[in-house]
Order: C-alpha cells, then structure tokens, then sequence
C-alpha cells in the first residue's frame, strides 16, 4: 500500500500536535445556494460539493486527524424533490466507485452510520464494497453520515439496550452514559472535539446530538464548496486557540 504523505500541524498551521482534534465533524452545507449564485441549477451545486469531498478527506488524513465524520444525507432529506434525491444517489454511487483508490492510498478506513433501509440498492452494493476493501486499512475513519437522523439513531440504541433489559443481560440500574454511547452508530468511534457546519447556519440540525455534548463549534459563512482546505486550517487554528474546560475551569 502507498505510503501516506504526512505533515506535521506545527509546521503546517503553527499547532502542537496535541491541541489538534481526534474526531472532526461537518455540516456541509450550502451546495444549493452556492449554484444559485451561479444561475446554476441545484444539482451543480451538489456536484462541486462534492468534488471538495476529496480535497478535506485528503488533508485530514496527512494531518492525522483520528476521524472525519461527513454529514452526507440525513433522514429529513428525502423531503427534496424527488429529481434531486435521484441525482445525489447516483452522485453517492459515483463517489464510492471513483475514489476508492484514493481511499486506499491515503490508508483511510470507510465506515456508514445510519440506517440503511431506503438507501438504493446500487448505492449499497457500492458503499459495502468500500467498506470492505477498506476495513484493513489503520489510517484516517472517514464516517459517512448517510441516510441518518441523530434522534433516529438514539431511538435504534434505546431499543437495543431495552432488548437487553428484556433478555436478562442487562438490569435498569445498570444503564449509564457508556451504556448509551455503545448502543449508538458511533460507538467505536471517539466524540467530535470540533464540530464544523458551513453556509453560517446556526443550528446543528440533528446530527450526533448525544456526541458534540463538549464539541467545539465552528461556524463559516463559506458554502462547502468554496470550503477548502484553507478554510479548514483556519477552524483548526480557532479550535486550537480555545480553552476546553469541560465544566471545570482552568
């Protein structure tokens, strides 16, 4: 396998190791608004999103960032217009085929939360063909937040830990805050320390609501496909100049 080139934070953005997050986590927003600026029609806008997917992958994985969780679809977006739902799934499918050698370059492991009931079956086939080629590899997670809902996903944990209670294995008494993180799609995976929405929006639009508990929050006018990897330095940069206390102090 390709040996990942790699750089060092402190040299590339004045960062000590250290002050770098595990587990980043964005919102991308803007791809509509973005072509709409442009007299383009939405689906551009999606296109050029997500021809930036590779470019944040990439540059997070030679920094070392542990995981990069994407938010790619949610449950609420089958809402759109059936034309543009079609067009992001065969977008998906293209994605998964075209960059899977860019996955194993980069030594990147391929994970999907959510549910998968819905997705198409072309989309499937594609993303467990990802998953699977890649599942060996010991460099970057790249978590793909498809088709999911962060109230969904607490409601599929909830029903796995009453199943639990129910079968014996587990009392009430017994459920604490690890029980729960277990139970969700993410549990092998660290909580977001930063979380990044573009597009400005102040909202975190039901995704990993029980996770970004103590995330940091950094929000960009920038539409995801102008987010370069500039832009992401400098929300590493914000990151590491804040001081993270977790209910403490100093």
């Amino acid at each position: 396998m390709p040996t990942l080139e790699t750089l060092d934070p402190q040299v590339e953005l004045g960062i000590p190791p250290e002050r770098m997050p595990r587990h980043v986590a964005i919102i991308m927003d803007g791809n509509g608004r973005w072509a709409e600026q442009r007299n383009l029609e939405r689906v551009k806008g999606h296109e050029a999103g997500a021809a930036n997917v590779r470019e944040i992958v990439t540059h997070c994985a030679r920094l070392g960032i542990e995981c990069l969780t994407l938010y790619s679809f949610s449950t609420e977006n089958w809402r759109r217009p059936i034309e543009e739902i079609a067009h992001l799934m065969k977008l998906y499918v293209k994605y998964l085929i075209r960059e899977r050698s860019e996955i194993m370059d980069n030594d990147v492991r391929l994970i999907q939360i959510g549910r998968r009931a819905g997705l198409p079956a072309e989309v499937l086939r594609e993303l467990d063909e990802t998953v699977s080629l890649s599942k060996g590899n010991q460099g970057m997670k790249l978590c793909l937040a498809l088709n999911y809902s962060s109230r969904v996903e607490l409601v599929d944990g909830i029903r796995s830990i009453a199943q639990r209670v129910a079968e014996g294995t587990l009392t009430p008494d017994q459920i604490d805050e690890q029980t729960i993180s277990d139970a969700l799609y993410t549990a092998e995976l660290p909580d977001p320390d930063l979380l990044i929405r573009t597009a400005g929006e102040m909202r975190v639009s039901n995704f990993l609501l029980w996770q970004i508990s103590y995330a940091e929050l950094h929000v960009t006018n920038v539409f995801w496909p102008d987010f370069h990897k500039e832009s992401l330095n400098e929300a590493f940069r914000e990151y590491a100049s804040r001081d993270r206390r977790f209910g403490g102090v100093t």
